[in-house]
């Protein structure tokens, strides 16, 4: 399984990675990371890719060979969407950060990604993560929102997902990651 997470700095997208990598680990599977920083490492891109099987040799996702994109800014999921084989799945959030250079009116934040990933041979499932994160206490939970809606649709079980985000996640943050990924998780239910 081929894995991109595609953030801003600061949204938990290597916290994101651990917890998946626990969680293959935990399962027996070989498991490859690899993170790549934009110019800064708060509100700088940040791509990390996760790899797991019986055997990885490469901790890097070629372009077009990823299964899934996790995306936790619409922004960023435009920028990764070209990691995504033909058939492959994007979970974006729709939440927007705006960068620097729309915030100096240099350039304009692209209107219309949503409907433009849209047109592409894959699935596309857009979520309000970050709203849905603020119910469950506060937005840094926006990450295991973003969890919930991938183990929906892996071949993990809800019990071991749990398992591996109370191991990765700090004491006094369990219960708000736990509730949040119950939120994600639930949200495929809802819909």
């Amino acid at each position: 399984m081929n894995v991109i997470i595609a953030a801003v700095g600061g949204q938990g997208a290597l916290f994101a990675a651990r917890v998946l990598g626990r969680l293959a680990m935990d399962s027996g599977l070989d498991v490859k990371a690899s993170e790549v920083h934009g110019m800064s490492q708060r509100g700088g891109s940040v791509i990390t890719h996760v790899r797991y099987a019986a055997a990885i040799a490469s901790p890097i996702v070629e372009e077009g060979c990823a299964d899934v994109v996790l995306a936790f800014e619409l922004l960023e999921g435009a920028r990764a969407v070209t990691y995504l084989k033909p058939g492959g799945i994007m979970i974006i959030n729709t939440y927007k950060i705006i960068p620097m250079p729309v915030l100096m009116a240099d350039v304009d934040y692209p209107p219309d990604i949503l409907e433009s990933l849209q047109k592409l041979p894959i699935t596309v499932v857009p979520i309000d993560a970050s709203a849905l994160a603020k119910e469950a206490g506060g937005i840094r939970a926006t990450n295991s929102v973003m969890l919930g809606c991938l183990a929906k649709r892996s071949e993990f079980r809800r019990d071991q997902w749990l398992q591996a985000l109370k191991t990765v996640s700090p004491e006094n943050s369990v219960q708000g990651n736990c509730s949040a990924f119950n939120i994600g998780f639930n949200f495929f239910v809802e819909r």
